[in-house]
């Protein structure tokens, strides 16, 4: 019974250790790449804008509201027709106003700003 306990004991201390290969008996350091070498599509898109000093890229960031008039409404870029927004009308509301955006249609918030949807290239 004493030979099954020390022979778990041992198989489970050596599951979790990761033995490399080494040249003349010396550890052998192993490195990954730079991240962006083993991106790809769309998160490789994300790092190369972030490494181009585009640290929103996705526009996903809380925007503060201008005028909001009609004449002059609240530009939200979008690289699609329609985009959903949410307005936080007074400084101290515990919920948002949300409401769909599309192109060429501008749109007034229930507190009375407007938003319009611009376009904006995709990444």
């Amino acid at each position: 019974m004493a030979s099954i306990c020390r022979t778990l004991a041992i198989s489970s201390s050596l599951r979790n250790t990761i033995l490399y290969p080494s040249i003349r008996g010396t550890a052998t350091k192993v490195t990954l790449g730079d991240p962006v070498e083993h991106a790809t599509g769309l998160e490789k898109r994300e790092l190369l804008a972030k490494l181009a000093g585009n640290d929103d890229p996705f526009d996903m960031k809380v925007m503060k509201r201008g005028p909001g008039t009609k004449t002059q409404p609240n530009q939200i870029p979008s690289a699609y027709d329609a985009r959903i927004v949410g307005c936080i009308c007074e400084e101290d509301a515990t919920c948002i106003n949300w409401m769909w955006l599309y192109k060429g249609k501008p749109r007034r918030c229930e507190c009375g700003h407007w938003f319009s949807l611009v376009h904006k290239d995709p990444l």
